[in-house]
């Protein structure tokens, strides 16, 4: 019985290493999820805005407690790409007030896009809710859209070179 066992875990294990290694071909995932990454969608986040009461007082526990280097926006968590380790980037963190009309829920998140036009134009394709026109800035391109639940969602072509420059607050 224990040699049975044996046998059947055995091959049991080698089917999972085969599985594992050369790939599962024959089973199909149609999860929506499951999207081809293109260069145009979205590779990380830019910033997490989220609404209190008082935001000074908010960033100052934030600097005093757990040593965030801020300004007037927040802080911007500066990092390295990872395809490029000479490259900055950035993620804000941003306290909004309670009574702010920039976005309607309590929390938004900026998503960082590389080909801020070509994703919009996709998005539209695929029927998702584009809130408004592309706005450039300086420092990069925002636009807004809707997930499914209605959250509004904001995109960002960033230019780090130049958004590096007007930084002040930062913690690495």
């Amino acid at each position: 019985m224990v040699t049975v066992l044996a046998l059947v875990i055995g091959i049991a294990i080698g089917y999972g290493i085969h599985w594992f290694t050369k790939g599962a071909t024959s089973i199909k995932n149609d999860t929506p999820a499951q999207v081809e990454q293109e260069s145009n969608r979205v590779n990380g986040i830019g910033g997490i805005f989220f609404k209190t009461e008082d935001p000074n007082r908010l960033k100052q526990w934030y600097s005093k407690h757990l040593g965030l280097n801020v300004d007037d926006y927040g802080t911007n968590f500066e990092w390295r790409h990872a395809s490029d380790s000479t490259q900055k980037g950035f993620t804000l963190w941003a306290p909004f007030s309670s009574k702010s009309t920039y976005f309607d829920g309590p929390l938004m998140i900026n998503y960082r896009v590389s080909d801020l036009d070509g994703l919009l134009e996709k998005l539209k394709e695929e029927g998702v809710t584009v809130v408004d026109v592309m706005e450039p800035v300086e420092y990069g391109k925002f636009a807004h859209i809707l997930d499914i639940d209605g959250n509004k969602v904001e995109l960002w072509e960033s230019y780090d070179d130049k958004y590096d420059e007007i930084v002040d607050g930062r913690t690495r």
